[in-house]
């Protein structure tokens, strides 16, 4: 079963007059037992457990010096296996992978993972005074730590999605933008990385656009021909398609007075 929840998450500074969300423990193990029990997964996930791991990681530190590292023992006690020929990576596509996957229902992102639903759209850090706990204050922004606890915990866990791929995988990009494919990116500067050509059958690029444009990128120009190039010589299976209509119809069904949607649909009927 995959739960239909975008993860609000990109790689950009968290808002530094933001302090943890309150009630954190609460909506972390909520969330959990809520996973587990709709997913019908093995009862072996402990939520209590996978909360203290967690605590343990981020409490009584620095909010700046939270490393992956610190987070080991929480994933160890939280790997999930995940389905093959399934996953979905994006970038700067949010609310396009948010209704590809809702309607679709044959595609799994970070954010359907439990880990992915626990922590979606959470802000966390700690003090490193003793007993001090989470900071409810202040957060510092992401740019200002090179160990930011929250940017740590997604970091790793984005790393563990990329290396579980298997079969074939697919990849949807925002062709309305510059630098599509951002090597800054956490799909380019962790994902893309930790992808094994010996477990991936296939790749499928699909580039969306806005109804209305601009269409700045494609299959054939601007950075997603650097991200075709990265699979080349890594030694991945691709192909690239920049007209998927099952997007079109998608975008279309929330905007039908569109000009690109009449002509859409003229075409289908």
């Amino acid at each position: 079963m995959i739960l239909g929840f975008a993860l609000l998450f990109v790689l950009t500074d968290v808002t530094a007059e933001f302090g943890t969300t309150p009630n954190l423990k609460q909506i972390v193990i909520g969330r959990c037992f809520e996973y587990v029990a709709l997913a019908n997964l093995n009862p072996r996930y402990n939520c209590e457990k996978i909360w203290q791991e967690f605590e343990k990681a981020v409490v009584r530190r620095s909010p700046c010096d939270v490393g992956v590292k610190d987070y080991q023992k929480m994933f160890q006690v939280i790997t999930q296996t995940l389905p093959c020929g399934k996953l979905l990576f994006w970038s700067k596509t949010r609310d396009f992978m948010h209704s590809y996957v809702a309607v679709t229902g044959s595609f799994w992102t970070l954010e359907n993972t439990l880990l992915g639903f626990m922590f979606n759209d959470l802000i966390w850090c700690g003090q490193q005074e003793r007993e001090r706990g989470f900071d409810y204050q202040s957060c510092p922004k992401w740019s200002t730590c090179l160990n930011h606890p929250v940017y740590s915990l997604w970091k790793q866990a984005s790393q563990n999605f990329a290396m579980a791929a298997c079969g074939n995988i697919t990849v949807l990009l925002n062709g309305s933008i510059h630098y599509a494919f951002n090597k800054e990116s956490m799909f380019g500067s962790v994902e893309l990385e930790n992808l094994n050509p010996r477990m991936v059958t296939h790749v499928h690029i699909k580039v969306i656009y806005n109804l209305e444009g601009p269409f700045l990128e494609s299959c054939t120009q601007g950075s997603i021909l650097g991200l075709i190039e990265v699979f080349k010589k890594r030694g991945f299976y691709w192909t690239c398609t920049d007209n998927d209509l099952t997007l079109l119809i998608l975008q279309c069904l929330k905007n039908p007075r569109w000009a690109t949607c009449q002509r859409c649909f003229n075409g289908l009927f």
